[in-house]
């Protein structure tokens, strides 16, 4: 039987984000959804009707679980165990974009401040993410 496991085994072993391996991250998709809670944020601030703001909230905690995303395809598949000795911030800045995109960020409050606090941290990732491509 161990004969058979090896000889049916795979010669190599192939890693992605998805069933194709395209190598294409961007932190753009999450600074995208980001910048569309924020706008929501701003929105329901600026509108008084029960039906507009109901839908703003559910679009509004859609784009964030997206923005949780976007981050977490970055933090696990893009960057390496390399990226992250030259970056020790970088554990820490993901869990708080994540955590900020999440129940106590921009999925529980309808405040625009907390929206630009997730743009910020996308930010941050999105530097770090620029120098390590500009490196390779």
């Amino acid at each position: 039987m161990r004969l058979l496991t090896r000889l049916l085994a795979p010669k190599s072993v192939a890693h992605a984000h998805c069933d194709l391996p395209c190598g294409v991250y961007d932190p753009a998709q999450a600074m995208i959804e980001a910048q569309s809670v924020k706008a929501i944020a701003e929105k329901y601030a600026a509108n008084e009707d029960p039906a507009f703001r109901a839908r703003a909230i559910f679009i509004k905690e859609q784009r964030s679980e997206l923005v949780k995303h976007h981050l977490w395809v970055l933090w696990t598949d893009y960057f390496k165990p390399p990226h992250f000795e030259k970056y020790p911030e970088l554990h820490e800045l993901f869990n708080k974009a994540t955590k900020a995109a999440g129940a106590s960020g921009t999925k529980g409050s309808n405040d625009p401040a907390t929206g630009q606090e997730l743009l910020d941290y996308i930010s941050q990732i999105d530097k770090i993410f620029w120098e390590t491509k500009q490196a390779a």
